[in-house]
């Protein structure tokens, strides 16, 4: 019986001091600070209303009053970190070729137009702005704006080209980097552990996972930002009537245990800024905003602007 007790005691003291480190984790961590908080955040530049990853896309998006440019880097042939998302042309410029394959100056320019990743049918139609930029010129003409950097290759030459380029212009303080891949935030870190890391897939799962054993508020974490996807927006990418009933399943399972208003708002009272991405419409970005979310990354600016206008409280 006292067995018994010891272990009934045990457990709700673990549950009763899990359930207040987690409302109150400052109370074990010290908050972490960035020089900036961002709530729109353009991604790719705005891909929905000029051609990804371009400056006339960044410069647009910086007009408008984004807080947040996120971009994607790969290396040349000619070791040049320029800004896409894609390794192999062929999508966006209609050549079959790899970047890594090309100097910098035999980089052909993108199509008329492209498909918006995260908008079912929809392609967007771009001006005269078709080339493929340098990492440097986004640093160069927009160098007070953050800037989220998505590694796009485990390259060690490519994480140590952008670290230089971040320490030469002086942003550690505007720049957050990483990828999903767990090996290229490692190499990150080692390279360069002043710039802000994001998650990767492994770290969010482990994240999920401490947060519903309960463990997450006794645990320190190095990642100052989580950027996550929203798994309900694989609805409206895909034809409900394709998909299995199994699928559907995973979908709705995947947004029911990571978009939770208590683990974001724990992980902002650490001071770990929590961006949902990428979301395109006035209910998506209205949700997110409500479980708490610090940003919201979209390809159409213009709309994420006119909302937090509308809604800005």
């Amino acid at each position: 019986m006292s067995v018994v007790f010891y272990l009934l005691s045990t457990l709700g003291g673990y549950v009763i001091t899990s359930t207040l480190l987690l409302k109150y984790p400052n109370l074990l961590h010290k908050r972490k600070h960035q020089k900036f908080r961002c709530r729109h955040i353009s991604h790719r530049g705005g891909a929905g209303e000029n051609l990804e990853n371009t400056m006339a896309a960044f410069k647009h998006a910086i007009d408008l009053g984004t807080d947040m440019l996120e971009l994607d880097c790969h290396l040349t042939k000619d070791e040049e970190v320029v800004v896409s998302h894609d390794g192999n042309l062929k999508r966006s410029t209609g050549v079959n070729v790899n970047i890594s394959e090309l100097s910098y100056k035999e980089l052909p320019q993108y199509l008329c137009q492209l498909d918006v990743t995260f908008e079912k049918d929809c392609c967007c139609h771009g001006g005269e702005d078709k080339r493929i930029p340098l990492l440097k010129e986004v640093f160069e003409a927009f160098p007070k704006t953050p800037i989220n950097i998505d590694i796009k290759v485990n390259n060690d030459t490519l994480v140590k080209k952008v670290s230089d380029l971040v320490k030469q212009y002086k942003r550690e303080g505007l720049t957050v980097w990483g990828n999903a891949d767990y090996e290229i935030v490692q190499k990150c870190h080692k390279e360069n552990c002043e710039i802000p890391l994001l998650f990767c897939i492994q770290r969010v799962l482990l994240l999920v996972g401490l947060f519903y054993t309960g463990l997450l508020p006794f645990v320190p974490i190095r990642e100052q930002f989580l950027e996550i996807p929203m798994p309900s927006i694989i609805m409206k990418l895909k034809d409900p009537s394709k998909m299995s009933r199994s699928h559907k399943t995973v979908v709705w399972l995947a947004d029911t245990l990571i978009m939770r208003k208590s683990l974001f708002n724990h992980l902002s009272a650490r001071g770990i800024q929590v961006y949902i991405w990428v979301l395109n419409n006035e209910e998506e970005y209205k949700r997110a905003f409500e479980l708490g979310a610090t940003g919201v990354m979209t390809d159409y600016p213009t709309k994420l602007k006119c909302f937090l206008e509308k809604y800005s409280h």
